[in-house]
């Protein structure tokens, strides 16, 4: 167990760290200036990539930023939706990845939203189930197994999201480059943002490994 909190903390620092980073960057790039509005620069990347069924709006939050599928619409919060910055350019290119991503079939996207429902239901309940199969582990282990099943399916859906944002990134990179709507100084440092938020999602799977792994070690220990 020892071990487990020392990942436990690992994690935790980690994730503080990273996310530390992400919000420097993106407070840093958001002080260079640019020509077009996230939003435009939405509109523009899914109009020369011929996607037309997909509509930009603007969402309450900070960074609320994201990619519905269902509706097709690409959500940019506010400060995004209206910021002429690169900070705001290159958010608004990552998520409009997402939906380059949708219309070519992208297989890891197509998992991660068949595995919404399921992740959604496991969010709601599997902390209590986990907690009811500590309680009653030695009468009935079902109970914690099928905690461990829920919550390794929140794990695996958190390593399938590192592929999808990583491309999502790797398209507007390539987009922004292709459109040489940054100068080449400033593409670096586009790519740097967006770089920080993916680790935000490595750190955040890992720690999602190591707590399954502490569920896993506690079901097993049981059953000696």
């Amino acid at each position: 167990m020892n071990l487990y909190w020392g990942i436990f903390i690992l994690t935790m620092l980690a994730s503080w760290l990273v996310s530390a980073l992400f919000q420097s960057r993106i407070k840093k790039y958001s002080a260079i200036h640019t020509s077009m509005t996230g939003r435009e620069v939405a509109e523009k990347m899914l109009r020369e990539n011929g996607i037309s069924d997909v509509k930009v709006i603007c969402t309450d939050g900070v960074l609320t930023d994201h990619y519905n599928p269902t509706n097709q619409t690409v959500n940019l919060s506010r400060d995004v939706y209206n910021g002429a910055t690169l900070a705001a350019m290159a958010v608004a290119a990552h998520e409009c990845g997402h939906a380059l991503q949708h219309a070519v079939g992208y297989a890891p996207l197509r998992l991660r939203s068949a595995l919404v429902p399921v992740v959604n239901f496991s969010a709601r309940w599997v902390t209590w189930i986990i907690l009811g199969g500590m309680l009653l582990l030695q009468t009935f282990p079902q109970l914690m197994l099928f905690g461990i099943v829920l919550f390794a399916l929140t794990t695996l859906f958190s390593f399938i999201t590192l592929p999808v944002e990583i491309n999502a990134s790797i398209r507007a990179i390539n987009w922004m480059e292709e459109s040489m709507l940054v100068t080449r100084e400033d593409l670096p440092k586009a790519s740097a943002a967006l770089r920080s938020a993916a680790y935000t999602y490595v750190v955040a799977a890992l720690s999602s490994l190591a707590t399954l792994l502490y569920y896993i070690a506690i079901y097993s220990g049981s059953r000696r």
